[in-house]
């Protein structure tokens, strides 16, 4: 519910938010805003009324208090890179641009912490430490681009996650805004802080809870050996099988990874690693570290189990340069499925391990099904799937059918025990299938924080949780949910 307060002419509101950003801050040129009406999920585009891009703490909560004070609803970005549309303007909104709060504000090595503020790219903070033999452990495949605060937004995991976890397991504390922009601190420099966890509500809140200005890292001491493995396969399944039996003899890999046919030809023809078969199935990267010895010894076990599941050739890379060339493919396999078709459509499902190569026969029926050709690279390590469906937009109905084809996808997650999101966020994207994952009572308890935090319901309006107005499926489970006497809205 929102309340009214005194009306607003825009120009008022501009000239408000000039004071306190300067001019240069905002941005209103019709032809300026249309850089920031989507996210990385193109496919959905709105048109933000005023973009703000302010430099620290307080002109945030100063342009924060401009919109409480009028109600105006206001979005965060950061870098835009999240694909799930939780970036994703509403209508008639002021949308808070972090990019330029791209400061790091202290290192601390002895106590293995960094600070630093939301617009900082998330491959800037191994950057600043290498030298001294530390790393940030959450690496999304967008991480020379993609921005710490938006990381936080949606909880972002990345290669390494299976070993040492998403972005929240890195995170000691945060200086965030409140919607009424209020300024508070939530965590701290050292873990298990008494009383709630705030920093942990927070993390992964999507910009629905208030916007982060300040963020306390965990950085991790660099391992002494590292190893990667790349095998190949004639078939996904065979590597899917790997996969368990890799996790089920005791061995945690850093990051274990599959590329299917599709995304490994498409890869060889944008970056030409040469690393990768063209004829394989798919291929299986998996990354070992730890000391020179242990990792010496895990990589054979490896290497046996990969050659016991079938694996045609397995390559072991050391050194760094070779280790870089033979992630390079995965990390540019999004990018590369453009070469493929105007345009494709990613999910984000997990499932159990287990359920590996079921899904991923299912995924192939639903391809078949739907006419619509999907490409398959994926965390298999922890079951973080990432179907990529191929399209064209410009096709009347296309994206109908694609999203039905990723609902369909979504709910079978589900159904193998799994979610509907490892990393990407729910934002305006998945908001209708949450009624298949959390009950009613769930729904509810979860708009009670988000309300604590966000009473006016300003704050990145619409995203996460499914609204009549927004999402059709979710009519039909507002009907549900009210039979029951359950109030979400």
């Amino acid at each position: 519910m929102i309340v009214q307060t005194e009306a607003h002419p825009w120009q008022v509101v501009i000239e408000r938010l000039q004071a306190i950003v300067g001019s240069d801050g905002v941005v209103t040129a019709p032809e300026d805003l249309v850089v920031y009406e989507c996210d990385g999920l193109a496919s959905y585009r709105q048109k933000p009324t005023i973009v703000v891009l302010p430099t620290t703490t307080e002109q945030v909560a100063a342009v924060v208090q401009v919109c409480d004070r009028y109600s105006i609803p206001f979005v965060a970005r950061g870098s835009g890179t999240g694909l799930s549309g939780g970036a994703l303007p509403t209508e008639n909104c002021i949308l808070i641009v972090t990019s330029r709060m791209n400061q790091i504000l202290e290192i601390d090595l002895e106590n293995q912490r960094v600070t630093v503020q939301p617009g900082v790219i998330n491959a800037w903070v191994t950057q600043a430490v290498s030298s001294d033999g530390f790393y940030y452990a959450p690496d999304p495949s967008s991480q020379i681009i993609c921005s710490i605060g938006g990381n936080v937004a949606e909880n972002s995991g990345g290669v390494h996650c299976l070993k040492y976890g998403v972005t929240t397991n890195h995170v000691l504390g945060l200086k965030f805004v409140l919607p009424d922009g209020e300024v508070i601190d939530v965590g701290g420099k050292v873990p298990d802080q008494p009383g709630y966890d705030l920093t942990g509500v927070f993390v992964g809140s999507e910009g629905t809870l208030g916007i982060a200005t300040e963020i306390t890292l965990r950085i991790l001491k660099a391992p002494e050996a590292i190893h990667v493995l790349l095998a190949d396969f004639t078939t996904i399944e065979a590597a899917g099988a790997t996969v368990s039996d890799v996790i089920g003899a005791g061995i945690i890999p850093a990051g274990m990874e599959i590329m299917d046919n599709i995304s490994i030809n498409a890869v060889e023809d944008v970056v030409a690693t040469n690393c990768y078969p063209r004829d394989a199935g798919a291929v299986l990267l998996i990354e070992i570290d730890g000391s020179e010895v242990e990792v010496a010894t895990l990589s054979q076990q490896v290497t046996r189990l990969c050659q016991q599941n079938g694996a045609r050739n397995v390559t072991t890379a050391i050194e760094p340069e070779d280790r870089l060339r033979l992630w390079k493919g995965r990390k540019a396999a999004f990018a590369a499925a453009g070469r493929l078709s105007p345009n494709y459509f990613v999910q984000d499902g997990v499932i159990p391990r287990t359920q590996l190569t079921y899904v991923l026969q299912e995924i192939e029926a639903l391809s078949q099904a739907y006419g619509y050709q999907i490409a398959n690279v994926f965390h298999a390590g922890d079951g973080n799937l990432h179907p990529l469906i191929l399209y064209n937009e410009a096709v009347p109905g296309a994206l109908a059918k694609v999203e039905e084809l990723g609902g369909e996808i979504l709910k079978l997650c589900v159904r193998v025990g799994g979610s509907i999101s490892g990393e990407h966020g729910i934002g305006a994207d998945k908001r209708c299938f949450m009624p298949d994952m959390f009950s009613a009572a769930d729904l509810e308890t979860m708009q009670w924080v988000r309300h604590a935090f966000n009473p006016k319901e300003l704050a990145n309006p619409g995203k996460i949780f499914p609204t009549p107005r927004t999402c059709a499926e979710a009519a039909h489970s507002h009907t549900h949910l009210a039979q029951a006497g359950v109030d979400l809205f």
